[in-house]
């Protein structure tokens, strides 16, 4: 876990010192998160609805992480200022319309097409950093988000509905994308003042709190499911967000956003494969040449990243 400095010094760091362990952890994170649709998929067809899936997800994560952070949660709370824990809020908030979005969006349209369109974030991750957090991109970032956006270009090729509703499925997913990428800036903001375990604990129970408000506002029911549903949505809590996106929650303290936004571009060339094996939704040869070069956008932001820390 990061050590912290004193406030002052915090507060003017731009990109933390990185972990030795940081690249293997966001390898680690991707292929958890590659697990995600899968799972909701499957949850699904117990007759979840989406606003359950998200909302069950995020509250069985938050049951079972507060033994762990809870303790962590009040003796670091002191150190977010009154803007920041309103930011954590507003983190909150963003988190739960990702997942309302994003999990939507796999009723209408492919895993693929849902997957690679909910993490274009870098584009949005990237530009706000340039013109927000003035972080400079140089040539060889420019040139990874490039690389990788195409890698989801050509995979998406031939794969996104031209169908009303494989469309209405398509702009929720950028929605969801939307939504993540304030996510990661909001986090990387707040971040920095808290461990891993003290950040992500209550902005999960916040995002599930909103996701059950909007449960019982649309009258969504939230149990009565077929028993394997919940081992299921047992599973999302566990491998994809504590063990996916608590990763990347981690990586905040250790690398920028932008590279964090590029690792995730991994998750639809794992989650692509898990649809092949699992929901026999075999990719195209374009999907498989996308993903090499996804592949090589991240470690072409890494390398850099890395060079830049060095």
């Amino acid at each position: 876990m990061t050590t912290h400095a004193p406030t002052s010094q915090r507060e003017s760091i731009v990109a933390p010192r990185p972990s030795r362990y940081r690249w293997l952890a966001l390898g680690g994170g991707i292929v958890a998160l590659s697990t995600a649709s899968i799972l909701i998929r499957l949850a699904g067809d117990g007759v979840a609805s989406p606003l359950a899936v998200g909302a069950w997800r995020m509250l069985l994560a938050t049951a079972l992480l507060t033994p762990l952070a809870l303790p962590r949660w009040r003796r670091e709370r002191a150190r977010l200022t009154r803007r920041e824990m309103r930011l954590l809020l507003l983190s909150s908030v963003v988190l739960a319309l990702h997942f309302a979005t994003w999990i939507t969006s796999l009723e209408y349209t492919t895993v693929a097409s849902s997957v690679i369109l909910v993490t274009t974030n870098p584009i949005y991750v990237g530009l706000a950093s340039h013109f927000l957090l003035k972080q400079r991109l140089g040539r060889v970032k420019v040139a990874a988000i490039v690389v990788a956006l195409a890698g989801s270009v050509l995979i998406s090729y031939g794969d996104l509905g031209i169908s009303g509703k494989a469309l209405l499925g398509d702009a929720l997913a950028l929605l969801g994308a939307l939504a993540a990428s304030a996510y990661i800036l909001l986090g990387y903001a707040v971040r920095r003042k808290l461990s891993t375990l003290a950040y992500v604990w209550p902005c999960y129970g916040l995002a599930g709190g909103w996701l059950l408000l909007f449960c019982l506002l649309t009258g969504q029911p939230l149990w009565g499911y077929a028993p394997q549903t919940y081992v299921y949505l047992f599973l999302l809590a566990v491998v994809p967000q504590i063990l996916g996106h608590s990763t990347f929650n981690w990586a905040l303290a250790h690398v920028s956003p932008l590279v964090v936004t590029l690792a995730i571009l991994g998750e639809p060339v794992g989650a692509t494969l898990l649809a092949a094996l699992i929901l026999h939704e075999v990719p195209s040869i374009a999907a498989l040449a996308g993903g090499v070069l996804i592949l090589a956008g991240i470690a072409l932001a890494s390398r850099e990243e890395a060079s830049e820390k060095s």
